[in-house]
């Protein structure tokens, strides 16, 4: 095993173990763009977004599947994040490794995570990390408006993103 930031390509440090990631799906895909085509729209000046970039965690390196980060890309130029405000992971057949990235997460002082649960038409939020774990978990159905905790002009129907 190489060093963070250095570990073989389509695999992400977690826990200090390097894991293979799954390949994407056309539906996994298809809801990563719509997801990211939906956040540049409203992300603040003072943020960045990311698709498929590690975040340097305490022990891990998670990529998720898309993130909004503070500051601009150039201050990353020569070092991965350690933190973000949003980091969003589409579920199609990955909801327990994602959900096994929480701690991570957590731990790096993510302020909000979506798990987008494809199949189930659901979004699982996950926010105020405190001590390793997040504090509080909302599931969002069709027919609900998301508001986002870490970036409050992002809301979205939750119907319209599944439709």
């Amino acid at each position: 095993m190489g060093e963070m930031g250095l570990i073989p390509q389509k695999t992400e440090l977690l826990y200090g173990q390097v894991f293979h990631k799954m390949a994407k799906s056309p539906t996994h895909s298809f809801f990563q763009m719509r997801l990211l085509e939906l956040l540049r729209r409203v992300t603040p000046a003072e943020m960045h977004l990311r698709q498929d970039q590690p975040i340097t965690c305490p022990d891990s390196e998670p990529e998720p599947d898309l993130s909004a980060v503070r500051g601009r890309a150039e201050d990353f130029r020569h070092e991965h994040p350690p933190s973000a405000e949003l980091v969003i992971e589409v579920c199609v057949t990955s909801h327990d490794y994602d959900r096994s990235k929480l701690r991570a997460y957590a731990t790096a002082n993510v302020k909000e995570i979506w798990l987008v649960l494809v199949p189930e038409k659901q979004i699982e939020v996950h926010c105020h990390p405190t001590e390793g774990q997040f504090r509080e978990r909302i599931l969002h159905g069709v027919g609900e408006v998301l508001a986002s905790v870490a970036i409050p002009v992002l809301k979205l129907d939750v119907a319209r993103l599944f439709a």
